[in-house]
């Protein structure tokens, strides 16, 4: 029996990759109009950062990491989001005592034990981006925008930004209060499932976040947190609108809004997408300002987003707005006899310097089977060089497709680029 890759996991095809290619350098070109600058973190991170950073009574804690002991006795866990661990990054070096805000923004893998489903398997993609150091509700304008904008360039059109306020810690203070009078029958009753018991005296507002049916059809008449936020609060989620107003950003406020780790404050917001196999959120955020104190350091205003790259391809495929790509050779020489065959690995990387993409036979084929594979790998151009051309240093370059002949000197692989370039 061969082995395959595990459930939850799928390799990315050369197919494939360069659809990847264009959304992250579509991501990484928007990113840098906007001046944010890339971060790499580490795969895997001390699996306190976690607990304390995302909340030790989350789903993603409680039931998805992938946490083990490394051979020095250490929990370590990997991934399951970014924002953590590059706040871990903007304290660990320094980055707070360089000019703010910090605008951050990453390209990364993250891993979670849970059910696999069209765009969302074990092991996931996600572009991220942070922004530390500002309280001003500007800053969540400007993020929200950053990915309304990557969304809309990629052409997901199709999206609906919901949006909510969850308030300050002492906001939720007489939420969780109200939450725990309206979840109080139902512990006491045994409807809510075994985890939402636990969170009830923790926190009770993660049961708003159960996948379970059950508890999520109680959750739906429970209190709305917009209702208990503070002036303060209340005044900052007046503001943001005005920014997302002043840019035309539409959006709509949705009370259920809780987002699913713990770090959350005032802002969240989700982009959802009715398109197929991507129907769902493909990004959510919003603003964590307790976050970087949380994990030891001094309080710091900041606020984020991610989106899963598997759920844009999906969107772009279900969209028609996935471009097409081909990585096919310019051109193609073959060779006839063992002397043209030194000269034609020579010509090849002479053609790649020049900055055309060269192939040439690696299996010793017969010239016919080398015309074959050449008309195979969609080939835009081809050389046979035998005996003859390499001692003229001249040969014919044909055009596969209409066919036609020129004659190139094989002398300066500028001139073959040349000829390619003008019958472009």
């Amino acid at each position: 029996m061969s082995i395959t890759a595990p459930r939850g996991t799928a390799d990315i095809l050369p197919s494939d990759i360069l659809k990847w290619k264009y959304i992250e350098g579509k991501i990484s070109e928007i990113c840098d109009k906007f001046g944010f600058e890339e971060i790499r973190t580490p795969i895997f991170e001390n699996t306190e950062l976690f607990e304390r950073g995302v909340g030790d009574t989350t789903d993603v804690v409680q039931k998805e990491m992938y946490t083990f002991n490394d051979k020095g006795g250490r929990s370590i866990t990997l991934r399951p989001e970014g924002t953590a661990c590059v706040a871990r990054a903007f304290l660990e070096h320094n980055i707070y005592s360089k000019p703010l805000p910090a605008k951050l923004f990453y390209l990364i893998s993250c891993y979670r034990y849970e059910k696999p489903q069209a765009g969302r398997l074990r092991e996931f993609h996600q572009f991220g981006a942070e922004c530390f150091g500002s309280q001003s509700p500007a800053v969540d304008g400007e993020i929200i925008t950053l990915a309304h904008t990557v969304l809309t360039e990629l052409g997901i059109d199709d999206v609906t930004l919901n949006i909510n306020s969850i308030g300050c810690p002492e906001c939720r203070k007489k939420y969780n209060e109200a939450l725990k009078d309206y979840f109080r029958p139902h512990i006491e009753s045994g409807e809510l499932c075994e985890t939402c018991r636990g969170r009830f005296d923790k926190n009770p507002l993660r049961i708003l976040d159960c996948k379970s049916p059950v508890c999520g059809k109680i959750a739906e008449s429970a209190p709305v947190l917009l209702d208990y936020i503070c002036d303060e609060c209340a005044d900052h989620f007046e503001k943001v609108k005005g920014y997302l107003d002043a840019v035309g950003i539409n959006y709509v406020i949705d009370g259920t809004i809780v987002r699913g780790l713990d770090y959350y404050t005032k802002t969240v917001f989700e982009f959802k997408t009715s398109l197929g196999g991507a129907a769902g959120t493909v990004c959510g955020g919003g603003r964590y300002d307790g976050l970087i104190e949380e994990l030891g350091g001094a309080p710091t205003p900041a606020i984020g987003f991610a989106m899963g790259i598997e759920r844009i391809i999906l969107a772009l495929t279900d969209n028609g707005k996935m471009p097409d790509f081909e990585s096919i050779p310019d051109v193609y020489v073959a060779n006839i006899g063992d002397e043209s065959d030194f000269y034609a690995t020579v010509l090849v990387n002479k053609l790649r310097k020049a900055g055309l993409k060269a192939e040439r036979d690696l299996c010793a084929r017969s010239l016919k089977a080398q015309m074959k594979y050449a008309n195979k790998i969609g080939a835009k151009y081809s050389i046979v060089i035998g005996e003859d051309e390499a001692k003229s240093n001249s040969a014919i370059l044909k055009n596969m497709n209409i066919k036609t002949e020129i004659s190139v000197s094989l002398e300066n692989a500028d001139d073959i680029l040349k000829a390619v370039m003008e019958e472009k």
